[in-house]
């Protein structure tokens, strides 16, 4: 009986130290920036996997939101970081009061002609909700969904989420650089 017993707390013990293994490994393979893709407003498929090593700035935008002002401040952010290893990526979005409306030709006219955009913008997504794009859904996952036009998440060069800021935060606040500057430093 005493040895029934040892024999089931060493199965019992081993199980245990398999399941703890397992996790482990689950934890480093955890889902990444990287992993996921996004058509550019050209229709192009990009994989995130091309701004690996880099920390990314990604913005849900929107051309007729009070808010629409900040991609003066996020190209100059982007033109200011850029040799350092920092991407800007905008997102557009109709989730917010419909700010959105246009096409992929016309975002991408309005953002060259109205602000200089040079940093790369992808096809209009949904950021929340039904029919969430996976690149939000990740975003969103351990940092909440946007609550409106303009909402800031640092990704670092791991593609891990490091922070995310409200509309309210704009380009050129300390606590956004501090944000990056500090994703920057990590390895």
């Amino acid at each position: 009986m005493r040895t029934s017993l040892l024999c089931t707390a060493v199965v019992v013990l081993s199980l245990s130290t398999a399941a703890s293994a397992e996790d482990k490994k689950t934890e480093k393979k955890a889902m990444s920036f990287h992993q996921l893709s996004a058509n550019r407003l050209d229709g192009k498929p990009e994989k995130l996997s091309d701004f690996q090593g880099k920390v990314a700035l990604v913005v849900n935008t929107a051309s007729e939101c009070g808010y629409t002002p900040q991609y003066k401040g996020l190209q100059a952010l982007y033109d200011s970081y850029k040799d350092k290893g920092v991407v800007v990526l905008g997102f557009p979005s109709n989730d917010f009061g419909g700010q959105e409306p246009g096409t992929s030709e016309q975002i991408a006219r309005f953002c060259e002609l109205r602000f200089k955009v040079s940093f790369p913008m992808f096809e209009k997504v949904k950021t929340k909700g039904e029919g969430q794009s996976p690149v939000y859904a990740f975003l969103a996952k351990d940092h909440g969904e946007p609550k409106w036009n303009f909402h800031k998440y640092v990704v670092g060069k791991d593609g891990q989420v490091k922070a995310a800021f409200p509309s309210s935060v704009t380009p050129d606040s300390p606590e956004l650089k501090a944000a990056i500057d500090k994703a920057l430093a990590e390895k």
